[in-house]
Parts: C-alpha cells; sequence; structure tokens
C-alpha cells in the first residue's frame, strides 16, 4: 500500500499527461487529456481505447463519452463568453457605486466646511440662528464645542442657553458673542489646535478604509461560481476550473460514491483541490437547498446571494427531472443555464408522444423539422418552470448536435416579462401524414394598446384566437395531428452567439479540437436569425431587461426540405439555390437551418411554398404521366382531383365545373387571386457566405451516439 501510495504521490508531483500509467491503491489507471483537463481512467475499462469503432459499446466503470467533447469544446467557450460580458457588468456597477460613494462622502465634506448639514449641527458648528436662517457658523463658535473650551463654557454656556428664548436667534447670538469675550487668546489657540488635530485623524480613517477608491480597484475580483450537477468523472468540472480564468469555485455533484471518489482523485490529479469540491447527493437536493437565498436579514437588507452563476445539467437521458430545481439555484439576475437532453427518441420522434409530453409538457411533431421542435419542446419545458416563480428565460443558444440537444439560457427575475410567455407559446397543426405543411397559433396574444392619453402605448396580454382550421390539411386534404405546446420566440441571440464567434480566433486548436465544428454550427446558427431590424411590423417596445424583447415571436419556426417536397408530387428535386432564389424574388427571407443539411427557413407562407413547387414542374420538371396516384396528398396539390371531376362530367364552363372549383385547396384558390410571378433566380439564391465551414459533421465512425451507461451502486 506505502509503494502504491507513493507511486501515485510521485505523478502528482509530475505534470499531468496524457497516455500516463499510474497506480493507486493497487489499481491501475491510464490519463486521457481533454483540453487542459486529464481525468484518470481504470485500465480494465480503457482496454478497448474509447476511439475504437465499437469501443462505445464497452462497459465502463464510470462514463466517459469522447463523442461529447464538442458539446465540452463549445460549453467552455460558451461560458466563458457569458462569464465576461457579465464579470464586465458587474465590475461597471461596482466602480460606478464607488464613485457615487465618493462623490457623495466629497459633497458631505463640501458641507461639513462650509458648516451646513447634520454632522456640523453634531460638532456645534451651527447655532439655533444659523439652522433658521440657513447660514454658516463663524469661526469663533466652532470653539465652543472643542474639548480645551467645554469647561470654561460650562458655567457662562448653561446660564445663556437657559436665558434664552427659543428662536431667538439675535439674542442668542449677542449673548455667545459676549461670552467669548471671557477667553483668553491662548485658550483660542488651543481650542484651535485640538481642533485640527481631530479633522485630520478623521480625513486619516477616511482614506485607510478598505474601500478606498485608491486601493478598491485592484481588490475587484467577484464570485463566479459554477455547479456541474451530473458530474460523472468530473471532467467538464476540471475543463470549467482549468479554462475559465475568473472561475472561483467549482461544484461537482454526482450520486454515486464510486463517481465522487473518482472526481476527488481526478481533482487531485489535475491540483484543482483549491477550486473544485465534489458533493455526493442528489442534485436535486443539492440545488434546493438554495431555494430563499435571495430573502433578506432581520433589517430588511438583502442577502448576498450563494446561487450559481452557471448550473450545467448534461444527465444520462433527460434533464426535465432537474429544471425546477436548476432555475431557482441559479441567480435570478441573469444566470446562465446550460442543459443537455440525450433522449432523442422522445423529443424528436413520433414513438413516444406520451413520454415526450410526461417529461416536456407537450407532444413531438412528425417530419422533417422534427429536431428544431424538440428544441422548442425543451425551451418551453424550462420556461414554464421559470416562470411559477416570476423568473423569465432568455434563449441565448439552442442547438440539435447529432444524437442530443444543447441549449444556453438566461434566468431573470421579472413578473413582468412573465406575462409574455402566454404569448410564445404555440400548438401546431401538423400534416405528418400528407403534405407536411404545418399551422401555428399561439396560446395567448401580446398586443400593444394605446394608454388612455393617447401618446403612449402599454402591453396588453390577451386570449389568442382559435384558428387552426379543421381536422384536415387546407392543401392536400388529409388529416392532421396537433403538437405541442412549444416556445415560439426566437431560439438565438445573436450578440451571445458573435461573441462565441470572435473569440475563436485566439482559442487554442490544439485544446479545442472541434473549434471548426463549432464556427461552422454558430454560423449556421446566426444566419437562422430572423432580421428584425429590417422588419417594418416588428415590435419597438423593449421589455423590463433592455436585453431582450419578450413580446417576440419567430416568424420561422420551423424549416422544410426541398426533397421531401418533391417526394409528395414526385418530380425532381429543385435545387435549394432556386429554391431560394424564387422565395427571395417574392421578398421572403430564407436561409439554412443548422438541424438539418439541405433544410430551408423561411417566412413565406405555405400557399407560397406549394405553388413555387407547382410552378417547378411548369417550368422546369414536367410530372410524368401516371407519377402521382389517385387520393394522395400530391394528387391534391396538383389540383388533379379537380381535372378529374371535370373529365367525369364532361363539361366546360358549366355548373359543376364551378363547383369543382370551389372544391380546389384554399392554398390553390388563394394563388390564383394574388397571381404572382415565380422567377428560378438561382444566383439571387446562392449564400452570401461563401467560406468553406464545417456546417454539418458527419459521423465519423460507427455507432456514433451516447455509448452505455456507467455501471455502479448508489
Amino acid at each position: 500500500m506505502a509503494s502504491s501510495m507513493s507511486s501515485f504521490s510521485k505523478s502528482i508531483t509530475a505534470s499531468p499527461a496524457a497516455d500516463q500509467h499510474i497506480v493507486h491503491e493497487e489499481k491501475d489507471y491510464t490519463t486521457i487529456k481533454e483540453g487542459l483537463a486529464y481525468i484518470l481512467i481504470p485500465v480494465g475499462a480503457a482496454k478497448a481505447p474509447q476511439t475504437a469503432p465499437r469501443g462505445d459499446n464497452q462497459p465502463q466503470s464510470v462514463f466517459y463519452n469522447p463523442i461529447q467533447q464538442f458539446n465540452r469544446d463549445l460549453s467552455v467557450l460558451a461560458i466563458k463568453a457569458y462569464g465576461e460580458d457579465v464579470l464586465e457588468k458587474k465590475i461597471k456597477g461596482y466602480e460606478n457605486k464607488k464613485k457615487r460613494i465618493a462623490l457623495n462622502k466629497d459633497k458631505k465634506r463640501k458641507r461639513e466646511n462650509d458648516g451646513i448639514g447634520s454632522e456640523a449641527r453634531k460638532a456645534g458648528k451651527l447655532g439655533e440662528g444659523d439652522r433658521a436662517n440657513g447660514q454658516s457658523a463663524t469661526a469663533d463658535s466652532a470653539l465652543t464645542d472643542t474639548p480645551a473650551t467645554a469647561q470654561v463654557m460650562s458655567l457662562e454656556g448653561q446660564e445663556s442657553t437657559s436665558a434664552e428664548p427659543h428662536g431667538d436667534a439675535e439674542l442668542f447670538a449677542e449673548r455667545e458673542s459676549s461670552s467669548r469675550k471671557h477667553f483668553t487668546q491662548k485658550e483660542i489657540a488651543m481650542a484651535a489646535s485640538a481642533e485640527q488635530e481631530v479633522e485630520m485623524k478623521d480625513t486619516a480613517d477616511e482614506e485607510s478604509k478598505p474601500d478606498a477608491p485608491s486601493e478598491a480597484k485592484e481588490k475587484i475580483k467577484p464570485d463566479f461560481r459554477i455547479l456541474d450537477a451530473l458530474s460523472a468523472t468530473g471532467l467538464r468540472a476540471l475543463r470549467y476550473a482549468h479554462e475559465i480564468p475568473f472561475t472561483t469555485l467549482v461544484t461537482a455533484n454526482d450520486l454515486l460514491q464510486t463517481a465522487t471518489e473518482a472526481i476527488q482523485l481526478n481533482v487531485q490529479h489535475n491540483r484543482l483541490e483549491d477550486k473544485i469540491i465534489s458533493n455526493t447527493g442528489n442534485a436535486l437536493t443539492h440545488m434546493y437547498k438554495f431555494v430563499g437565498d435571495d430573502t433578506k436579514d432581520t433589517k430588511g437588507n438583502p442577502r448576498p446571494s450563494e446561487k450559481y452563476d452557471v448550473i450545467d445539467l448534461d444527465p444520462y437521458g433527460t434533464a426535465a427531472p432537474f429544471l425546477d430545481a436548476a432555475v431557482q439555484a441559479v441567480r435570478d439576475d441573469g444566470g446562465l443555464l446550460c442543459v443537455t437532453c440525450t433522449d432523442a427518441g422522445v423529443w424528436a420522434s413520433n414513438g413516444y408522444p406520451e413520454k415526450s409530453f410526461s417529461l416536456y409538457g407537450g407532444t413531438p411533431m412528425k417530419g422533417v423539422m422534427s429536431h428544431e421542435a424538440g428544441l422548442r419542446l425543451i425551451l418551453n419545458a424550462i420556461a414554464t418552470s421559470a416562470a411559477r416563480y416570476g423568473l423569465a428565460m432568455e434563449p441565448l443558444l439552442s442547438l440539435s448536435i447529432d444524437f442530443y440537444a444543447r441549449v444556453f439560457v438566461r434566468i431573470t427575475k421579472s413578473a413582468s416579462d412573465v406575462k409574455f410567455l402566454a404569448g410564445k407559446t404555440m400548438v401546431i397543426n401538423n400534416c405528418d401524414t400528407g403534405c407536411g405543411a404545418w399551422t401555428t397559433q399561439t396560446l395567448g396574444k401580446n398586443k400593444l394598446a394605446k394608454d388612455k392619453s393617447g401618446k403612449g402605448f402599454f402591453w396588453k396580454h390577451v386570449f389568442g384566437p382559435a384558428s387552426l382550421g379543421g381536422d384536415n390539411c387546407p392543401h392536400c386534404g388529409m388529416k392532421t395531428h396537433l403538437a405541442g405546446p412549444m416556445y415560439a420566440g426566437p431560439i438565438h441571440s445573436p450578440a451571445f452567439i458573435k461573441r462565441i464567434l470572435d473569440g475563436l480566433p485566439t482559442v487554442s486548436k490544439e485544446t479545442y479540437q472541434t473549434t471548426a465544428r463549432i464556427e461552422g454550427m454558430l454560423s449556421l446558427a446566426l444566419e437562422e436569425i430572423f432580421p428584425l431590424e429590417d422588419d417594418p411590423d416588428s415590435p419597438t417596445a423593449t421589455s423590463k431587461t433592455k436585453k431582450y424583447d419578450h413580446s417576440i415571436v419567430d416568424p420561422a419556426p420551423f424549416y422544410f426540405i426541398p426533397a421531401t417536397l418533391s417526394k409528395v408530387i414526385h418530380c425532381v428535386t429543385p435545387h435549394e439555390d432556386a429554391m431560394r432564389g424564387a422565395l427571395r424574388h417574392l421578398g421572403y427571407w430564407c436561409t439554412r437551418s443548422h438541424a438539418r443539411p439541405g433544410s430551408i427557413k423561411t417566412n413565406a407562407p405555405w400557399d407560397v411554398i406549394w405553388e413555387i413547387m407547382r410552378e417547378w414542374t411548369r417550368q422546369k420538371q414536367p410530372i410524368k404521366k401516371n407519377a402521382i396516384k389517385a387520393n394522395t396528398a400530391g394528387y391534391h396539390i396538383m389540383g388533379m382531383d379537380t381535372e378529374t371531376k371535370l373529365k367525369s362530367n364532361g363539361a366546360s364552363g358549366t355548373a359543376s365545373e364551378e363547383k369543382a372549383a370551389d372544391e380546389k385547396p384554399s392554398s390553390d384558390t388563394s394563388i390564383e387571386k394574388e397571381k404572382f410571378e415565380v422567377v428560378f433566380d438561382e444566383k439571387l439564391g446562392k449564400e452570401r457566405d461563401t467560406r468553406k465551414l464545417v456546417r454539418y459533421q458527419l459521423n465519423p465512425r460507427e455507432n456514433w451516439g451516447p455509448m452505455n451507461r456507467a455501471k455502479g451502486k448508489a
């Protein structure tokens, strides 16, 4: 035992390195490096390399998944970008507070020097006449309260004050002046000298206080606390402590005793005992300890908050059970909540709608847009959990990555912002069995109304209209299904994404090996944000936070794929540039989505999208005869049901034709009324960002997934 401990002690004396062989308590470990952190993996679990094609099927004593290195790299950079912004504001606020305090002290000192103010009254510098007339006391009157003249004034002062009628300033001043005639010049000089010494001592005491502006600037180091609630090996905690320089404390929590023992071993190996503490226990129990932390003390003053600046939830599966506790344990003045959900089979599939509703409070969508719908389900679960406690959620970055979702949201306490949530919660009528079109409807409605004066505006929160339509799709006539509720607002913050992207060129490519993919995916996410500044109908009012307008509803909540639409009507797939060119020529906004290659996000209605597809078949790729079967979605969209009815009636321009025309899909009739011209301008449809970026990651090996759960005992 002694030899093994000495072997381990030698290893921590030297700098940690990858592929080290370490013996500790008669167990063999090998070191794996990720970022700037090193974790110890038992040799038995590392016999099959984790990067081998089938390495993800090997049993593990402590969970480690190299597939999620992208997740961890992105998390470090996102938290760093968030923290830099927060600390800048904290330091700026602290500096402004110091300036206000210094200014108030200067004003107070000036008033005292002029003989004005409460301190001057306490020192006897103001007589009753001065209080009444607002005039400063004379230099001689200041001597009456000094230690050297206290005994001399005791008798005559009592006589003068007892004889003075209260409020008679002139009589009091006259008697005070006559009483000063009894002092000798020596006594007056002694009194002045004593008073000068007292003032010099007070000045020295004020300058030596710890909050003096000259010394406080160097001592500013605001706390920045992070909770890794489900830590496993502690890899995230290690990386946060190593790679985020302003981190003051990281709590690595796990339910399993074996996991926290591994965390402690890794913390010791990385020499981070001063920054990381491990905790064995239920993550819910730990986070609920901070409920009510923002209460006031017995004197009514706010207590210093011990809540976390950042909480990271990265469970094996869903994070839904931890959301209620997490929104209460993170700081409510803009704390960051990072959430990972690896159960894509629940929130992005149609196999378990009942499970999705029980976990996230909504049912998923079936179709190519299911992953973005899943992101909105998760965001809605966070927003509703926070709203119960008067907390508003602001999405900063929401990504569908490989087999999981990763979202970063800011939590702020604001009762006024919470009122917008109903107007940003939507249900969807989804034509999942037919053409793939959808219709959205918010549960509430936020609208600007004029105040009584008629000059200003205020936000009014009312019921949303029930305008989803019937059970059948208006475009193809197929049966539709209801999905949601989901979050309807923007899912990204452009300022947050730009801050991460601006810092990418300066980071080490060796430490952050997935920077190419981070840049590509964040660039796509930035493109997804609808340019509201160009929208003349966008709301002009801002929320209480002045950072995020909680009234905005995303005009393009989902994407579509032209290849999927082509399958519906059995035509050749139009090129993406041609499709985007047609939409932009008609004045609509369109871009790609980060969640799926070949996707298009646009604010164009489905009437316009299907008319573009019909025009594509007319101009470019006519549909082959008998390619579309009767009574299918494409059959109705192309208007073949109407042509069949006309042929069967054998009449043209008759009443039967008018009846058949009335039975055509509403989209076709509305498009005919508009009569717009469709131009497939591929030059206009080309993407403006021509950089060679890794926008869509291909699986680098087989079995690219969440891997098996770690084996351990609670």
